[in-house]
């Protein structure tokens, strides 16, 4: 295969990857919803989230002068310079592990809903990195301790799910806690969903949704189980609380997928939407991927969406869940003249790095060696990163403005057809 047709085949698949992440925007999709449900009166907005700053943006432009007064918390690089400073107060904090500035935003956020008119409606929209955005901890823990427990937990290998059920029972306002913090005033919640099922109870942690029965991993050591008993309980459905709390979800994963499909269709592929989402450890689910994409024919792209997790070494090196997927594809692919796969983030981050995935093909692993690094050895020390930066095949988008989980997006292709292609 020429190096034209492939870098043709590359921006292909490019290109259908920027079409799931437009089709999720935060900022469109609440300004969608404002113009199919119109809202009159004067509203306050709340952000949190990796979306935070774009869900903003599209609630100013609906709201427009009847922006009451809003408060964004996002990671650190996402936020938006275009929000209005006389009306919004924006705070960045850390993400994937919550830091000081995750505390201190718990405590803004608490100060200013208390200080709202009791008259005045809440806007809240939610995205994911809220768990570790902004938190407010029970009396008698501290940074120390919230630092202790994430690090734990992020080389667990539990999945997002089971981590989130770890931070709710640590937490002052997750669980649906901070709905009591609402003073009865009438809320609309706005949801972009980074969880399998969107289940609202588990979006964000659901700061202002009731949660079941949160079941711990059975694997805890004896310190966290300790702290994890120091919580208050989290209000129950029934509780008067959450009567005045509506909940909408807006964007999603399988939106995402919908949008790759159909750009696809609209360049001649046969598509194979994988329902649901997939789950599980990144090296089973890479091998099982590229395992479908060589018994499938030619001219079908095939598209995942979910999140793996990855048991990070001791002294893990760069790299996150999605570019160690795409390395580990690449080497089963090696060699190969006929596939691409794509894995990347929706938010543009993937674990604690600035690119969103990678894009592999069958030269990749040669490339990368070629350079003088190792696949085996970068896929056993986390480093996937590092390799795929030299073999060219990272992918940087910058922040997207959404977050709804992970796509794996793949292409097999006829190679007797390229040269008429």
């Amino acid at each position: 295969m020429t190096d034209t047709l492939r870098n043709r085949r590359h921006q292909q698949l490019l290109s259908l990857y920027q079409a799931a992440l437009r089709s999720v925007n935060g900022e469109q999709a609440v300004r969608q919803y404002f113009e199919e449900h119109p809202l009159p009166g004067e509203w306050a907005v709340v952000a949190i989230g990796k979306a935070a700053a774009a869900m903003a943006k599209g609630g100013q432009q609906a709201l427009g002068e009847r922006l009451h007064s809003g408060l964004v918390i996002t990671k650190y690089g996402h936020a938006a310079p275009s929000l209005q400073a006389n009306r919004w107060r924006v705070l960045e904090s850390g993400h994937p592990l919550p830091d000081e500035n995750s505390l201190r935003a718990g405590e803004t956020l608490l100060e200013f809903l208390h200080q709202l008119p009791n008259e005045i409606p809440l806007l809240f929209l939610l995205s994911g990195g809220a768990s570790s955005l902004v938190e407010v901890l029970p009396d008698g823990l501290g940074l120390e301790e919230l630092e202790r427990v994430n690090d734990w937990l992020l080389s667990s290998g539990l999945t997002i799910g089971e981590m989130n059920r770890v931070r709710k029972h640590l937490s002052a306002i997750k669980a649906g806690r901070l709905a009591r913090h609402l003073g009865g005033r009438r809320c609309l919640q706005m949801l972009i969903s980074d969880v399998p099922g969107d289940d609202p109870a588990t979006i964000g942690s659901a700061p202002l949704y009731p949660s079941a029965a949160l079941t711990l991993p059975n694997n805890l050591p004896e310190w966290l189980k300790e702290l994890v008993d120091t919580g208050e309980p989290s209000p129950e459905e029934s509780e008067p609380v959450f009567a005045t709390i509506e909940t909408h979800i807006i964007a999603s994963n399988a939106r995402a997928r919908q949008a790759v499909s159909e750009a696809a269709r609209s360049i001649g592929l046969t598509v194979k939407d994988h329902p649901g989402h997939f789950q599980g450890k990144v090296d089973t689910l890479a091998a099982e991927f590229v395992d479908e994409l060589l018994a499938s024919p030619a001219g079908v792209l095939l598209l995942w969406g979910g999140e793996s997790s990855v048991a990070l070494p001791l002294n893990p090196g760069r790299g996150g869940r999605n570019q160690h997927m795409a390395l580990a594809a690449a080497k089963l692919l090696a060699g190969r003249e006929d596939c691409l796969l794509l894995a990347a983030g929706t938010d543009g981050s993937d674990g604690p790095t600035e690119e969103a995935g990678a894009l592999v093909d069958g030269m990749t692993v040669r490339r990368g060696e070629e350079e003088g690094s190792s696949a085996e050895a970068a896929l056993r020390e986390a480093d996937s990163g590092r390799f795929l930066e030299v073999s060219g095949d990272l992918i940087e988008t910058g922040p997207t403005g959404t977050n709804v989980m992970d796509l794996v997006i793949a292409w097999k292709w006829d190679v007797s057809d390229a040269a008429t292609d």
